[in-house]
């Protein structure tokens, strides 16, 4: 399996990541932090579209992709001005 090692990996990072988010001093901190999730869940779909050679995990992934952009860009502009 030669995916082992990048799944080992992508699972450290995201545990990483999930610390920053849940003890994150700052809301911005926790933001990233998410935005940063959201990155290593659409590595992983390409990932898992190139392993298994199935296209479909990379459009599903570009769609997550577009979606996440849009999730942040909303949720920092309500924590800057505190409304949406």
């Amino acid at each position: 399996m030669p995916w082992l090692p990048v799944v080992i990996f992508l699972a450290v990072c995201t545990g990483l990541i999930l610390i920053r988010v849940f003890l994150g001093p700052t809301s911005p901190d926790r933001l990233v932090g998410l935005d940063t999730l959201n990155t290593v869940v659409v590595v992983s779909m390409v990932i898992l579209g190139i392993a298994f050679k199935e296209v479909i995990y990379v459009d599903v992934a570009i769609a997550y992709a577009l979606l996440s952009f849009v999730t942040t860009l909303f949720i920092a502009k309500y924590i800057e001005k505190g409304k949406f």
